[in-house]
């Protein structure tokens, strides 16, 4: 398939006027000269979001055989680009291929995971209150309920994963099963890629023969173009991945408009480790080399990267630091998504190695001059620090993390209870920390989306019961996740209809139940 630089506005590629921007090879730092990307405007977001609402109404009646057939489509389209794709991503971003092969996979799973989530339908909630015309002192009408989409969302492309996060990852994936249109503004690391995926999902809304407005793929500079489609009136939900600052500049938009609008964004998270005195006493450099090698894969570009360790003082933290920092000092320098991240990541290490009460316990192997390599570091801290001083708890994207000495399980429930939402939170444990683990987990619930034992964070698995997401600031919304089967529930909305005659309903709520659901009839679940 050859790039043409162009966005996808429904069936048409358009060709931005606004200015033109080129992909850039993290690796090398030089500009992908082909091709030049035309940048879009108001404009161009005024048109996509009047196509997205003239195609709402058609497309959330579509059977759900048929949006799950769309999302089935994508993923084969998205499989048929092959080599194509691994090698524009790899170009573009810097990641390995074996990374982003597994990404593609893992994008193209959560594509058909949705497909199932619309064929089971239990997302619609269908709910039926049969009529009680004889009930005393008052009868009871006939009450329906299920959830409809919301409407139009835009989705934002996210650095750190161009397709799993990106234009046909599970934002635009939940969204489309939900049956709501989507707007995606590709992200600026990775336009090649955003073309090509958005070309795989423009060609499967045409096969199908579905509204040109169900999907349209947008290109923009700076805050912009993402600003203008928040703030359209067609949008009617936002999907965001990224730093808090471009989040909550989001929502504020969101919440201004007229009719405002939830924002569902990810945002920052440090997902603290807890590392149990037990646990410490047993296997000390075990657990070290394994928080070694989860602080730096893939750069530590993830945003479950483990970047706080606690652990009350004694002879086993001793040599978890010892090990810890032989371990990180192995690592090699590895090429960071874009020059920005890079200069974020360095401005956030050199913010750690001023503060008061840090030191530097270990750093990487050195990147020899390459451009945007980032070079794996380990800080040391203890609780009373962290506790008086805000910016500890600062996310610094990237492979590095802080290690916190507390003086007692007392103080660490102090420090626990300190910390701000996070999408996890690990404990390090072995049988004999069951009871302070007890004690810690009212807190952990308190605070993080997903609780982990005996493992790390980084890795989130797509299926019915996961979390990502969390309390703020790691998300917008700590009742939703933006991973897993779940992750429809965003973008839908319940209707209950009163009285409404059996010819006038949708098909989940008809009486002798055509889609053969699983349904809530007067208080208890059938199949009939």
């Amino acid at each position: 398939m050859t790039l043409s630089g162009s966005m996808l506005i429904g069936a048409s590629d358009v060709t931005g006027d606004e200015g033109v921007a080129h992909a850039i090879n993290p690796a090398t730092n030089q500009a992908i000269p082909t091709p030049p990307f035309g940048l879009g405007g108001a404009a161009h977001v005024d048109r996509a979001a009047r196509l997205a609402a003239q195609a709402f109404d058609a497309y959330r009646r579509q059977p759900m055989e048929t949006r799950a057939a769309l999302l089935e489509s994508i993923a084969d389209n998205i499989e048929a680009l092959g080599d194509t794709l691994i090698e524009r991503a790899h170009a573009e971003t810097g990641l390995p291929v074996a990374r982003l092969q597994g990404e593609r996979g893992r994008t193209t799973g959560q594509l058909r995971l949705f497909a199932s989530v619309v064929r089971q339908g239990h997302f619609l909630r269908a709910t039926l209150d049969t009529a009680l015309p004889q009930r005393q002192p008052l009868p009871r009408s006939d009450l329906r309920m299920a959830k409809l989409p919301l409407g139009p969302v835009a989705v934002f492309g996210a650095s750190n994963f161009p397709l799993a996060f990106s234009v046909a990852g599970g934002d635009t994936a939940s969204a489309l099963a939900a049956g709501c249109p989507v707007i995606v503004k590709a992200h600026s690391a990775h336009l090649g890629t955003s073309e090509l995926v958005g070309r795989a999902i423009q060609q499967a809304v045409a096969g199908l023969g579905l509204h040109e407005g169900v999907f349209s793929l947008l290109i923009g500079a700076g805050r912009k173009l993402g600003e203008s489609l928040v703030a359209h009136p067609a949008i009617k939900a936002v999907g965001f991945t990224g730093s808090r600052q471009g989040g909550l500049a989001l929502q504020r938009i969101a919440q201004q408009r007229t009719e405002p609008i939830p924002v569902y964004a990810e945002m920052s998270s440090i997902n603290p480790v807890f590392l149990l005195p037990g646990a410490l006493a047993a296997r000390p450099e075990a657990l070290a080399s394994a928080f070694a090698d989860s602080l730096t894969l893939g750069a530590g570009q993830f945003c479950t990267n483990p970047g706080l360790v606690l652990a009350v003082d004694g002879p086993g933290l001793d040599a978890f630091v010892a090990a810890a920092a032989q371990a990180v000092g192995k690592k090699p320098a590895q090429t960071m998504l874009t020059p920005g991240i890079h200069d974020a990541y360095c401005s956030g290490k050199a913010a750690l190695q001023a503060a008061d009460g840090v030191s530097t316990v270990a750093t990487g192997l050195s990147s020899e001059g390459r451009p945007n390599a980032a070079q794996a570091a380990l800080y040391l801290s203890d609780a009373e620090h962290l506790l008086a001083n805000e910016a500890l708890q600062a996310e610094v994207f990237g492979p590095a993390a802080l290690l916190i000495r507390v003086r007692d399980e007392d103080t660490l429930h102090r420090v626990a209870e300190h910390l701000e939402g996070q999408l996890t939170a690990t404990l390090l444990l072995d049988e004999s920390d069951h009871p302070l683990a007890r004690t810690l987990l009212p807190v952990l619930e308190r605070k993080a989306g997903r609780i982990l034992v005996n493992g790390f964070p980084t890795g989130v698995e797509v299926c019915h019961a996961m979390v990502h997401g969390g309390p703020y600031p790691a998300t917008t919304n700590a009742m939703y996740t933006s991973v897993g089967a779940q992750a429809i529930d965003r973008f839908l909305r319940p209707v209950c209809y009163q009285d409404v005659p059996e010819a006038l309903l949708p098909a989940e709520l008809l009486a002798d139940n055509p889609l053969n659901l699983w349904r809530l009839v007067n208080g208890a679940f059938k199949q009939a």
